[in-house]
Order: structure tokens, then C-alpha cells, then sequence
């Protein structure tokens, strides 16, 4: 057979096998647990130690490390981000000055011809504790410099430091996301939540490199930094091991040597980040989340937020909006507002796909965080259904877990599929035991949501009514299973998206779990008026 017939033969097959691929208008699907019998994959979820090869520093004065790429609002911008000079821990720290170096990118169409040069700004930031022995921090320079005036869809050479000392990085590339518009699109995002720098990590890490994404989005609990005590002692259940710690310490350099891993893949790719509960961070001052906001470059003014915790960005014709589960949600705060504002200036012949995303999920069935979020639920949900909102991520339990459409425990046509993805690799161990387990719900005091409030009541009416929990898998939970892995969206056009699951004890080219997404506008158009029902659990898909 020749070359151009087995090409052929190699389209019709790949043709045919998404043509089995189901599609969320086959569903609800019936409820399906996939229950893995080998446990050997999950011990992998130990910390890489600070001499692997990988994390240590390779860099010497100010030469630029800890190299990352992030996407401004819209096509023709990035931001490009590093660190010059290492990080000081000790009794007696002498922070840095992040006004002896330059932030410098020189930049171009061409790795031989950089003839383009932007200046940002550059920063510190202090992880400072007021009791005796403990160590304070203070982090290297941290810079920050906006690309504009970019051609969308383009590859781009680029190197950054300051080229007066001279410290400059080697040569770096990324290509721009492309413009937006009904049919134009990134060709593969990839997924992934509560990554950490575990061997685990390494795989999962590995495999999105091997899916050759344009994109990647984090949702939350980046480092782990926060397992460890200043002194670099660290469990995978902090207060358990460190019950009298006066305040919740942090091994702030776990965040260099996250930095340091990743900057092979993000240093290329373009990666999204939103806050997690273990960026915390408490310091003096009651600081919090000091490392999260200082260490990535965020399009939040662009997008006309004034926080690093909620931001959105156009990724050719979707519309991504990030929220932050640890900053107020509530209707009249500035986040609500800046939400209200966000959906209604969104263009959907532009941007036909919403994506929305955030850390911890609305609806899992998990034990982990069961219901937590059920406060940001009940003051965000209905907006987001109103606008259209076409897929929900999130991470925080470490499982696996995709929804039928549901909107306020409803199965509903017109509601977003909710895809829980919290598995990247964390030193936390794998979430395995459901709710609706016998004997597994929790008591409903014990589930405080994330903000300090309670929301999470017994069900009202449906199958679970009078209960916390279901005593069978719930109808709005379709697939879920325990295992490590990322996920790759990739939107074909304005109606169909194909979502693919990879298991991290699977080859990357095969497949955990595979749906197409599909939008119908024609059916569901946006009613920024929609009212929500009182809660209830009956089908609404004829």
C-alpha cells in the first residue's frame, strides 16, 4: 500500500473513531463508577526532594529562571514572567531590590532576529511569620512584561533578563492564540488541577507535554508549599502531623522548585492559573495568597478586574472566565459585580463558547469537600446558567468526575457540563470513597464551605429528599473514577467540542473517558432573566 493510501486509510479510521465518540445529546447518561483495581499507581505521591536534578538552580547571578508564559485578554498580547536571584530563608533576611535589575524582553519572528524590546516591571514578595523559629522568605525578583501589538496565531522568539548587566535567558519560543471568532480555535487546551511536585507530577506533566497543547489551564493548588514547616519539614496531611503550629507555616522555596520544573513546558506554553485553598498562605498582617499573586502575570486589568483572584481571557472564540472561591462571592461584592459585567459584554457570535472555571467544585460526589462550595453555588450558579455557560472546570478533590448538564441539581439541556479534573499529581493521595458509599456521608456540620460560611442543607425534594447525600450515584454525576491525569479540550467549532480524559497509568495516546460537548444555541439562548427554581432533582432534557 502507498504512502497516500495509508494516509487515507489512517483519516477514515480516525474519522470513524469519533464518529463513536458519544455526544451530550445522547445523554443524561446513566451514572457510571469506574472502580480501578490496581492501587499501585497511586504511591507515586511522594514530593520530589529539593536535590533532584530538575529543581535545583542551574542558574548563576541574575540570570533569568523560573521562565513562564500567560495570556493577556486577547490575542495580541502575553505576558512573559521570571525570576533573577535566588530566594533568602533565615532568621535575618536582606530582601532584594527589584529595582537593580532590568525587565527586558527582546522579541521577533525569527530565533536569529529579536528586534522588537519591551520593558515590565519587576517586584518582591516577603512570606514573613512573627513567631520565634520559624524562618521568613523573601522571594528572588520576580518580573513581569506585557507583549503587545502580536499577530494572533503566530509563532514567536523571544529571550528575557537585562541585557546591561548582561543576563539574558537562552532563546525561548510560544505562539500567539489565534484571533477570536465563530471558527477559530486553539487547537488543544489541556486541564489540570492541584499539580503539586510529586513523581506523580512528573507524569502527568509529561503526558500533556506528549498532547502538544497550545494552553493550559490550572485550577488551583499549584506547590503545595504549604505541607511544610519553614524549616522544610513536610506531611502530606499538615494538621495532622503539625497540630500546635501557632500559624499555618509554608516552605516557601517549594515554589522556586515547582517554578523551576515547569519552566521547560511553560516557557513555551502558555499556562492560566487560578488560586486554590492551599495558596493561602497566612503571614503577618494577614496576608494571604502573596506567592500566587506575585508569581504569575495575570490579565486582570486587562479584563477589567482589580484582582488577581477572578480574571478572563478570549482563547480565539472562547471566552474564559476564571473566579476565585477565596475572595467574596456574594451578589454584592466586587467580584459578583465584576462577573454581572463580564457575561453581558461577552459577544457570543465572537466567542461562542463560555468556559467557566474556578478551584473547588459545585457538584461532586465525593467524600473530599463533599458539597464545600455550596455557598459560591447558591450565589453564582444562576448567573453563569443565565449567560449560557457551556463547561465548568474545577479541581480540588483528587478524582476524576464529569457531570451531565445540571443547573441547581436539575438536569437541565441548557446547563453546563461540570468537569472536576483535581488529580494532577498532588502529595495529598488520590480521593477514592464517595458519598453515596454505604456508611460514607459526611455529618453535613462537618462541611463548612471555604469562605467561613454553611450552606449545605438536606435535600428538599428527588430521589435523595430529607438527605445529605444520595444512597446510590447521583443522576447528575455521569462518569467518575480515582486516578491520576489531565484532560485535552479540543473545540472543533461553535457547537461541538471533544473532551478527552488521560489516565496517568495509560499510554498518552489512549483514553479514559471521551464526549463530545455539544452547544445548541437554536435551543438554549441567553436569559440573563432565568429565575431558579426551588431545588429539585427531576429531568428537564425533553
Amino acid at each position: 500500500m502507498g504512502n497516500s493510501a495509508v494516509a487515507i486509510a489512517m483519516l477514515l479510521m480516525a474519522a470513524a473513531a469519533e464518529a463513536a465518540v458519544p455526544t451530550t445529546l445522547d445523554g443524561p447518561f446513566e451514572p457510571v463508577t469506574v472502580r480501578l483495581g490496581n492501587e499501585g499507581f497511586r504511591g507515586n505521591a511522594v514530593d520530589l526532594p529539593e536535590t533532584d536534578p530538575r529543581v535545583v538552580r542551574k542558574v548563576k547571578g541574575f540570570e533569568p529562571e523560573q521562565i513562564s508564559v500567560s495570556l493577556s485578554a486577547n490575542a495580541d498580547s502575553v505576558w512573559i514572567s521570571w525570576v533573577t536571584g535566588d530566594f533568602q530563608i533565615g532568621h535575618d533576611i536582606e530582601p532584594l531590590d527589584p529595582t537593580s535589575v532590568a525587565s527586558v524582553v527582546h522579541y521577533g519572528r525569527l530565533s536569529h532576529h529579536l528586534s522588537c524590546e519591551t520593558t515590565g516591571h519587576s517586584l518582591i514578595y516577603n512570606q514573613l511569620y512573627p513567631f520565634k523559629g520559624m524562618q521568613n522568605y523573601s522571594s528572588g525578583i520576580i518580573h513581569h512584561v506585557c507583549l503587545k501589538g502580536l499577530i494572533p496565531d503566530t509563532l514567536y522568539y523571544y529571550r528575557c533578563g537585562d541585557p546591561s548587566i548582561p543576563a539574558m535567558s537562552a532563546t525561548h519560543l510560544f505562539r500567539t492564540m489565534p484571533v477570536s471568532g465563530p471558527e477559530s480555535y486553539p487547537k488543544r487546551i489541556a486541564v489540570v488541577g492541584d499539580l503539586g511536585l510529586t513523581y506523580n507530577t512528573t507524569s502527568t506533566v509529561n503526558h500533556v507535554r506528549e498532547n502538544n497543547p497550545d494552553l493550559i489551564l490550572l485550577l488551583g493548588d499549584v506547590s503545595y508549599a504549604n505541607l511544610y514547616l519553614t524549616n522544610g519539614t513536610g506531611s502530606d496531611c499538615y494538621s495532622c502531623s503539625f497540630p500546635t503550629t501557632p500559624i499555618h507555616e509554608t516552605y516557601q522555596p517549594r515554589w522556586d522548585f515547582w517554578a523551576r520544573f515547569m519552566e521547560p513546558t511553560v516557557s513555551e506554553i502558555p499556562i492560566m492559573v487560578i488560586e486554590g485553598n492551599h495558596e493561602k498562605e497566612e503571614q503577618v498582617e494577614k496576608k494571604t495568597f502573596e506567592a500566587y499573586s506575585s508569581r504569575f502575570g495575570f490579565p486582570a486589568e486587562e479584563s477589567g478586574s482589580n484582582s488577581t483572584f477572578y480574571y478572563s481571557f478570549n482563547a480565539g472564540g472562547i471566552h474564559f472566565i476564571m473566579l476565585g472561591a477565596y475572595i467574596s462571592y456574594n451578589k454584592s461584592g466586587e467580584q459578583y459585580k465584576w462577573l454581572l459585567r463580564d457575561l453581558a459584554s461577552v459577544d457570543r457570535k465572537v466567542t461562542p463558547w463560555l468556559i467557566a472555571s474556578w478551584h473547588p467544585p459545585w457538584y461532586s460526589t465525593y467524600v473530599s469537600h463533599y458539597r464545600e462550595a455550596e455557598c459560591m453555588r447558591v450565589q453564582m450558579e444562576e448567573l453563569l446558567f443565565s449567560y449560557g455557560v457551556d463547561v465548568v472546570f474545577n479541581g480540588h478533590v483528587h478524582a476524576y468526575e464529569r457531570s451531565n448538564r445540571v443547573f441547581n441539581y436539575t438536569l437541565d439541556r441548557c446547563a453546563p457540563v461540570h468537569i472536576m479534573v483535581g488529580d494532577g499529581g498532588n502529595r495529598e493521595k488520590m480521593a477514592i470513597t464517595h458519598a453515596d458509599d454505604p456508611g460514607q456521608c459526611p455529618d453535613p456540620t462537618t462541611t463548612p464551605d471555604g469562605m467561613g460560611g454553611f450552606c449545605a442543607f438536606n435535600f428538599t425534594t428527588g430521589p435523595a429528599a430529607g438527605k445529605f447525600c444520595w444512597d446510590r450515584q447521583p443522576d447528575y454525576s455521569a462518569y467518575r473514577e480515582s486516578s491520576f491525569g489531565h484532560g485535552i479540550l479540543e473545540v472543533k467549532n461553535e457547537t461541538h467540542a471533544l473532551w478527552t480524559w488521560h489516565r496517568n497509568q495509560d499510554s498518552y495516546s489512549s483514553t479514559g473517558d471521551q464526549i463530545y460537548i455539544v452547544r445548541q444555541p437554536h435551543k438554549c439562548p441567553i436569559q440573563p432573566t432565568r429565575t431558579v427554581a426551588t431545588p429539585s432533582l427531576f429531568v428537564r432534557y425533553s
